[in-house]
């Protein structure tokens, strides 16, 4: 156990010479094992969770603030990082409890990680290097220009992915555990292989339609990633925004983004009709089925956070909903 006595310092504001400043006790202990880890002693009562987090972090260095969770309740809900000590349904000495989330990656290197290895596990199938067809099909093309035009979508929409990552995204500081990068790697690569081996098998057969089919999947396609790229740009224009009060997104001048007068997620909206549009250009099964768990995953997000704008803004549109106009 480590006992930290910290200096009665004012964070916000001095105190006047007729008040009197109550500091806070901390006791953290470990949610599993209900072991004292540490007690922090004169808490000044503006400090925040961040802080004590810092504090934390400076006595057991391997528990950077990010692999930290604070709860009031060994199976209770995560405290913010803002959340202000003297709010919290605590009196001056304040029992709380360390999870550990284990190791943590930053936002770009978790989307960066998601989306290069579809990018390149596709094209191996598409050049068919061997080993993964027979030695006959080795380095040969398919004769179907559908097979070529799938290549060429798949690979710009996570070539965009990653161009956005880099350029377009704006991250908090929050961070994702390593053990669930590997779970979604596992999820979004696995899909990938399983998908571009039956678009680029030998054997694969051309929509029922043809050439119509496939022109018509292209146009929903091309619309779908303008779209959600004009999403992602007028979201990340709206977190760059110094502006201290928060605003929810509105439509702009680029028609793209008038999905927000119907949808709270219209980047998902779009990120559904783009694998919608692969399905029906590819007419595959395992695209189909990819496209029907991200759509329910998708819906799950857009739903909360639906739900986050309503309790957060007052003079939230009621006319819309989370991801699909005028239905969902």
């Amino acid at each position: 156990m480590v006992t930290i006595v910290l200096p009665p310092v004012t964070l916000r504001r001095q105190a006047s010479p007729m008040s009197r400043t109550i500091f806070f006790e901390v006791e953290v202990l470990d949610a599993k094992t209900r072991e004292q880890l540490c007690f922090l002693d004169k808490v000044e009562p503006h400090s925040t969770i961040g802080d004590i987090k810092s504090l934390f972090y400076k006595l057991y260095p391997n528990w950077y603030p990010a692999r930290q969770v604070l709860t009031l309740d060994p199976k209770g809900k995560s405290l913010r990082d803002e959340e202000i000590l003297q709010s919290l349904p605590v009196g001056t000495t304040a029992t709380m409890y360390f999870k550990d989330l284990g190791p943590q990656l930053g936002w770009t290197t978790v989307f960066f990680a998601e989306n290069i290895g579809p990018l390149l596990i596709y094209l191996l199938f598409y050049f068919r290097v061997p080993y993964i067809y027979s030695d006959s099909y080795a380095f040969t093309s398919s004769p179907h220009k559908v097979v070529t035009t799938a290549c060429v979508c798949h690979t710009f929409h996570y070539l965009k992915r990653l161009i956005e990552t880099i350029f377009v995204h704006r991250f908090s500081h929050g961070s994702m555990p390593l053990r669930t990068i590997v779970k979604n790697c596992l999820y979004y690569w696995g899909f990938s292989a399983w998908l571009a081996y039956y678009i680029n098998h030998p054997l694969y057969t051309p929509p029922s339609y043809g050439e119509l089919q496939v022109h018509y999947a292209i146009l929903l396609f091309v619309i779908c990633e303008l779209g959600n790229f004009s999403i992602h740009l007028s979201l990340s224009h709206l977190r760059g925004d110094r502006c201290r009060d928060r605003r929810f997104p509105v439509p702009s001048k680029n028609p793209f983004t008038w999905m927000f007068f119907f949808v709270s997620c219209p980047n998902h909206t779009y990120e559904v009709g783009t694998w919608v549009s692969f399905s029906v250009m590819t007419q595959c099964l395992p695209v189909a089925v990819f496209t029907l768990l991200g759509f329910i995953q998708m819906t799950i997000w857009a739903k909360g956070k639906h739900r986050a704008y309503i309790r957060e803004f007052k003079d939230y549109p009621a006319v819309r909903v989370a991801i699909i106009p005028l239905i969902l």
